[in-house]
């Protein structure tokens, strides 16, 4: 059943349409081109009636900046009109182009045209996406249509045809000194975190010609995956994780270690000539009346320096490296170790002791794991269900059709997904969850027996619904499931934790559990926990949640408008940095250029 916040979705399905089934042969190409032709000329008069006829009653236009600076989803004509009345005669539509066209069958009941096109807005160049789904009287309509601004016009990225094509002879080092440690002047965009998603914003912003500082507090760039727990994987597979401008080599394992990807952050801000500052920590940003920012950077020798900048860009990760970890009364009777998984290095430290981890999804079932095969007693707590699927079913059904080995190119497969609102993709995502769980069926009902309590994902939508909302509660299983299953993995999850003891845990039921470890795999803080620290808890409480889902069906915050002005958050796995870096950096960019129309989007 949907949340108060959430439309109830229905999909398009052949019998609600009316139809018993669509022809194989049907010509995608000519079918497109003629709605496409027709909706276009709408578009470039302004007749929103002539434009709404060409879309379904309950259809779905999702605009990410190319009309509204803004992500928006619209659905049905009402919400599309208004948007259209606000939106389109400003943003001067034009030059339309088809570019693509498939017939496209998910599953035997849904079937639609995919067609992509590309356009120009008064500023900027942009693609699109819409689907066409048959009527009853043998025609196809439009059923999501997606704008997504692409490049600004006069200040597209310096990338192919428009990179430097002048020799260096001997300058080369002594300018790259200088543009790294910003001699002559200050950033304008200065980035706290050197992880996935400041390298990519950082490499977005360089090759828009923004000058941009990243400041790291760790030692090397990729610290933050290198020093994590020596058992960490990524279970998304590689194809899901290329970075932009540089995608991993053939041989690269479809599963990236930890330290594997740690070297590449290295390598990719190296090769792209990133301005990252390493062990140097941002202690203070205050904001002026110009809504610029004046920013100190202490380094790891003490010296500091303060940086006019007019925007600060926060890729601290969803949680900020801010460990959550829950109070329990009794803590300073407890004479064991309390750790946190973000401070675990290896199973080898506690090999001959007793370990209880705290929590029951990715961190937990890997450190979990590694205890295992290092001859560690280990038990899991379980505070509550979680969603498990494998990587081996899972993984080609979640990621087959668009990031997989000879898929889709990487760009046009992100392009592909965010073309399908994510309510829409949910419903679809809830079918794609029931057949993994029916594959995976064997190994659930064994952690059904071992007493390990499951769930299919938010509203049995899955692995990524979970992650759109909380960025966890899931494990994609590459083993530890069996461990649990054999009971290799202790599990206790009968009880709630009442308290610390001397020698361990007692719950709510009267039970205890001795542990001479105590190890919290329960995620982290809120980002603005450690941003709070930096620039005062008046800004702070400024900020909008970050993450989750609102109204419309679009993560609330990340990549666009903070709440804060020239503040933003740049977070998200290998893949959402990837795309939406573009996003932010092109916003940041339209400011500058004045093009940036950032009152445009609250017309709702």
């Amino acid at each position: 059943m949907a949340t108060s916040e959430e439309l109830p979705v229905v999909l398009p399905t052949l019998d609600r349409l009316g139809i018993t089934s669509v022809p194989e042969d049907v010509d995608a190409h000519k079918v497109a081109s003629i709605w496409f032709d027709s909706f276009t000329q709408a578009v470039t008069k302004n007749d929103i009636d002539a434009i709404l006829s060409h879309i379904v009653k309950d259809g779905w236009w999702r605009d990410m900046l190319a009309l509204t600076w803004e992500f928006r989803t619209l659905h049905g004509h009402a919400k599309i009109r208004r948007l259209l009345e606000e939106r389109l005669a400003p943003a001067k539509l034009s030059a339309f182009k088809l570019t693509s066209a498939k017939l496209e069958t998910p599953y035997p009941d849904l079937a639609w045209i995919l067609a992509g096109f590309t356009f120009e807005t008064e500023f900027g160049l942009g693609s699109g996406y819409f689907r066409l789904i048959p009527t009853a009287d043998g025609q196809w309509t439009g059923f999501t249509v997606y704008t997504n601004l692409e490049d600004l016009k006069g200040h597209e990225e310096k990338i192919g045809a428009r990179r430097n094509f002048l020799p260096n002879h001997g300058k080369w080092l002594d300018e790259r000194a200088r543009e790294k440690n910003f001699v002559d002047s200050d950033p304008t965009v200065l980035v706290i975190g050197a992880g996935q998603s400041g390298l990519d914003v950082a490499a977005r912003l360089k090759l828009l010609d923004v000058p941009t500082l990243v400041i790291d507090k760790n030692e090397r760039i990729g610290d933050q995956w290198r020093y994590r727990y020596q058992a960490l994987c990524l279970h998304d597979p590689v194809w899901y994780d290329h970075m932009p401008y540089i995608p991993f080599p053939t041989s690269w394992p479809v599963y990236t270690p930890a330290h594997k990807l740690a070297g590449w952050l290295e390598y990719f801000a190296e090769a792209l000539e990133l301005n990252v500052w390493t062990s140097s920590t941002v202690t203070k940003a205050e904001q002026d009346a110009n809504n610029e920012w004046n920013v100190t950077v202490e380094k790891a020798d003490g010296t500091t320096r303060v940086f006019h900048v007019k925007h600060l860009i926060s890729a601290i990760g969803l949680g900020g490296n801010n460990p959550n970890i829950p109070e329990f009364p009794g803590r300073d009777e407890y004479k064991g170790q309390i750790l946190h998984s973000i401070y675990h290095n290896s199973a080898k430290d506690h090999l001959g002791k007793k370990v209880v981890i705290i929590g029951a999804a990715t961190s937990a079932h890997d450190l979990a794991a590694d205890y295992v095969h290092n001859g560690v007693d280990v038990t899991m707590y379980q505070r509550e269900s979680t969603y498990v699927m494998t990587t081996r079913e899972g993984g080609p059904r979640i990621f087959g059709k668009l990031w997989w080995e000879g898929a889709l190119p990487p760009d046009e497969a992100d392009r592909v997904d965010a073309s399908l609102p994510i309510w829409v993709n949910e419903q679809i995502g809830k079918r794609t969850t029931r057949e993994i769980a029916e594959a995976d069926g064997k190994l659930l009902d064994g952690l059904k027996k071992a007493g390990f309590k499951l769930n299919l994902g938010h509203e049995g939508g899955g692995f990524f619904a979970l992650t759109r909302r909380r960025g966890g509660g899931y494990y994609l299983d590459v083993g530890a499931s069996q461990l649990i299953i054999d009971g290799k993995i202790k599990l206790k999850n009968d009880s709630v934790i009442k308290r610390y003891t001397s020698t361990g845990l007692e719950f709510e039921d009267g039970s205890t559990l001795d542990a001479d470890v105590i190890m919290f795999a329960t995620g982290f803080a809120s980002p603005v926990v450690s941003l709070a620290k930096i620039f005062g808890e008046e800004i702070a409480s400024r900020v909008k949640p970050v993450w989750n889902l609102n109204s419309e069906g679009e993560l609330r915050t990340a990549w666009r408008d903070s709440g804060v002005p020239n503040f933003w958050f740049m977070m998200g796995n290998l893949a959402w940095c990837r795309f939406h870096s573009k996003h932010l950096a092109l916003q940041i960019k339209a400011q500058e250029v004045g093009a940036f129309h950032g009152n445009a989007s609250r017309y709702v």
